[in-house]
């Protein structure tokens, strides 16, 4: 397989952390955003919309949306698990991750805060202000939702990791980037600690990446 990425991005990030949980191999296809080569005729090709991640799997066929891709993930390489067994806490998980993926990384991703700079003039300090307000209420409902199950274990959801895990680190990264103060959510720093432990998560990091820089 081959994996259309960027080294900063939160999407492609959470995509190495599942494919890296499910050890799954892939060929590292950096396309930089700084750059604009996701806009260039060469990659929409691969994804007309032009955003990353993408993943072209060994049959040809191309997937795009990392929510996608990360179901078909576990549909395809069910071992080990991302999701629990139970129906109820299947729908737990996918909300943990529905927080980050549906309503916490779309307003702060790259093209709406490029929008901000350039079209609304937004300095430096009114775009992290910006990342600052969403970042903070959409952890505030994470770290509330967790609370509200009771029982924490280490990770969002018990004691291994799950897809809510997946979303949760590279948003917490992004946040550290936009200077987030992350000492409000505790429960959300001792995941995060706890992913940090884990290889999955470590080799998926944005600083260890081939285009990283």
């Amino acid at each position: 397989m081959e994996l259309y990425n960027f080294f900063r991005s939160g999407t492609s990030h959470r995509l190495r952390i599942v494919l890296n949980l499910k050890g799954l191999a892939c060929d590292y296809i950096a396309v930089n955003l700084r750059t604009e080569e996701h806009l260039r005729p060469a990659f929409r090709a691969v994804n007309p919309q032009a955003l990353v991640p993408a993943l072209v799997r060994d049959d040809g066929k191309t997937l795009v949306q990392s929510p996608a891709i990360i179901e078909w993930l576990e549909e395809r390489h069910p071992a080990p698990p991302l999701l629990p067994a139970d129906l109820d806490d299947r729908a737990h998980v996918r909300a943990l991750a529905a927080v980050v993926g549906c309503d916490i990384h779309p307003v702060n991703n790259r093209r709406i805060l490029e929008a901000l700079r350039h079209r609304f003039g937004a300095d430096d300090a009114a775009v992290d202000a910006w990342c600052q307000t969403w970042i903070g209420d959409g952890f505030d409902a994470y770290e509330a939702l967790l609370a509200a199950r009771g029982a924490p274990g280490r990770f969002s959801f018990g004691d291994t990791p799950t897809v809510a895990d997946a979303y949760l680190v590279p948003q917490i990264e992004s946040a550290r980037r936009f200077k987030v103060d992350l000492t409000r959510w505790p429960r959300l720093m001792a995941i995060d600690a706890a992913c940090g432990e884990l290889d999955a998560f470590r080799r998926a990091a944005p600083s260890v990446q081939p285009d990283a820089g």
